[in-house]
């Protein structure tokens, strides 16, 4: 699968500004009360801890993905 970088640069941008604070400052890292959420539906273990990066379940893994190739996809995927 082939993602548009410029879908996910969009994306990405979208997120800082709606995170935003002070101004013109946003967080590198995602709120974790999104992350809270997450794993609170299963998608994600437990966010909490000093590791960067969080295991996604099963339904995680599907589901992000198939919203990855939705909203990022760069060309129509075909069946067959």
């Amino acid at each position: 699968m082939t993602y548009d970088q410029s879908q996910i640069d969009d994306a990405v941008l979208a997120l800082l500004a709606a995170f935003s604070f002070d101004g013109y400052r946003a967080w590198k890292g995602f709120d974790f009360d999104v992350m809270d959420r997450l794993c609170e539906q299963g998608f994600i273990d437990n966010p909490v801890g000093k590791a960067k990066s969080v295991w996604l379940t099963p339904e995680g893994l599907a589901r992000g993905r198939a919203l990855a190739e939705r909203l990022f996809c760069a060309s129509p995927r075909h069946p067959g």
